[in-house]
């Protein structure tokens, strides 16, 4: 039996161990080996660590955004030196491979990075003589205690993308990370101990549904930034506004790439199958419908299939050759399966079917195999809902037109892409389509950590987005001064006419 490993709680700069109470399992996908337990906190543990956030906002919002900045050096730095063993612990809790975990650290660094520049960010704005003698100034200033509730799929970029430019901009924080993939956030935050990082500032909880709710009804807690399924985004919101807070939740998605016939064949299948499949397409920006337009389909299908058939599939923390790996659970692989089964029988044609997939030596990881479904129309499920799994629903038609209409359709509003030659056609997509993030001959367009994660319809809930200058204003209140300065005798109603 393997020996777990330790999974505590982090507040008020001390790690605590939880020596009771409910638990749940967190797996490595690749053998579907329990690696650590995760205690599901009550809302006490949550008071708790409002608490500490609390008592150190005063002194910590106090301290120069320079010196703020420099502990995020010091962390940076930290990362950097540990990099390899961070991107192996992601891939051994999620199961994506190595250099899908390396690219989870770095834009995970990214972020921190950018809150690094915190000096200049905060900067406020002024105008002298906006009336004769009056001056006026704006400046950002911090909103207190925040939160932080991140899901599985991302295990180090998804909390780097909140809480370093949270804590930059003077707040203290809560995080609770996905209680699947809690190994990361912990070593991150021991990293973040050992840069300097005081007591109270960054506090580390665990658990479910429970946990979540004593979050959004804190009355000490002034902001929530959660990433995760639109369902759970919706209830984020509309909880955290019921209770007085700002709220950002990202949500899921329905992804469209749209496939020109004049598009370079090459590149474009490399960027669907990398769309599609990366990351066992467990994430809110995979390309999970390719809208074909006419002899596209003819040009670049058999070549997307024949890399797809051809995909090493296997445990990533073992096999060095494995190009995609397991999904999270059991339960979900099910999931994935169940769905790709009620597509087909609704009509749609498996070029590749990764159900019933055996991969040799691990019977018990948790693996659905990379499935394209042809002919998909829009009223079949696997257009309908986020799979978060690798299919790839493909979608004919006839004309750029039509291949809009259809990527517009879906309800939701994260990402696009077209693959084409055409300036012209690039264009036309660019400004018609729905979606917040657009990629050309880029099949996953996620931005980097200057620009803002820009979701739209039931992909995001709020208004400012996570990243870049967005995530500035979300975790910053303005206050705008208006001054006038008197000489001798001016302004009083006893001076002279």
């Amino acid at each position: 039996m393997n020996t777990l490993q330790p999974c505590p709680l982090f507040i008020n700069g001390e790690w605590v161990t939880v020596k009771s109470g409910a638990t749940t399992p967190v797996h490595n996908p690749s053998d579907g080996a329990v690696i650590a337990e995760t205690p599901l906190c009550e809302a006490d543990v949550i008071d708790q660590a409002v608490a500490a956030a609390a008592a150190a906002f005063p002194r910590w919002s106090e301290t120069p955004p320079v010196d703020r900045a420099r502990l995020l050096f010091r962390l940076k730095n930290m990362l950097e030196d540990h990099f390899e063993e961070l991107a192996q612990g992601v891939t051994q809790e999620h199961g994506k491979t190595l250099t899908e975990a390396r690219g989870d650290v770095r834009r995970g660094l990214e972020n921190i990075e950018f809150a690094c520049g915190i000096p200049s960010l905060l900067m406020g704005q002024s105008l002298e003589n906006v009336a004769r003698g009056i001056d006026c100034d704006s400046i950002r200033q911090p909103l207190g205690v925040v939160a932080g509730i991140a899901p599985f799929n991302f295990p180090a970029m998804v909390p780097l993308w909140m809480w370093p430019l949270a804590i930059a901009c003077g707040n203290t924080f809560v995080l609770k990370p996905s209680e699947k993939v809690p190994l990361s956030t912990i070593r991150i935050t021991e990293f973040a101990r050992q840069a300097g990082l005081p007591p109270g500032v960054l506090n580390v909880v665990h658990g479910g549904r429970e946990a979540v709710d004593a979050i959004l009804k804190h009355p000490t807690v002034k902001a929530i930034s959660f990433v995760g399924s639109t369902k759970i985004a919706q209830y984020i919101q509309s909880t955290g506004i019921a209770h007085g807070k700002r709220v950002q939740a990202a949500g899921g998605a329905k992804n469209s790439v749209v496939v020109m016939p004049d598009a370079d064949v090459g590149p474009t299948a490399t960027g669907i199958l990398e769309a599609a499949f990366g990351c066992a397409g467990e994430r809110c920006m995979a390309g999970s419908t390719a809208i074909v337009v006419g002899k596209a389909a003819e040009t670049v299908l058999p070549q997307l299939v024949d890399a797809v058939s051809k995909l090493r599939v296997g445990p990533t923390d073992r096999d060095p050759r494995a190009q995609m790996g397991a999904v999270i659970t059991r339960q979900h692989a099910d999931r994935v399966c169940q769905l790709i089964t009620q597509a087909a029988g609704q009509g749609a044609k498996p070029l590749t079917d990764g159900r019933d997939l055996n991969v040799v030596g691990v019977p018990n990881g948790f693996y659905v195999g990379p499935t394209i479904l042809d002919r998909v129309e829009p009223g079949m499920v696997t257009m309908q809902e986020e799979v978060f799994g690798p299919v790839l629903n493909v979608a004919r038609v006839e004309s750029l037109d039509a291949a809009i209409e259809l990527a517009n359709a879906s309800p939701y509003g994260n990402g696009a892409a077209i693959f084409t030659r055409s300036g012209q056609a690039a264009r036309e997509f660019r400004h018609r389509s729905a979606a917040g993030m657009v990629g050309i001959n880029i099949g996953v367009p996620a931005p980097l950590a200057f620009f803002p994660f820009s979701g739209r319809h039931a992909s995001f809930f709020g208004d400012l987005h996570l990243q870049g200058r967005d995530g500035v204003a979300f975790f910053t209140q303005q206050k705008v001064t208006t001054t006038r300065w008197f000489g001798a005798g001016e302004g009083s109603i006893w001076s002279d006419k």
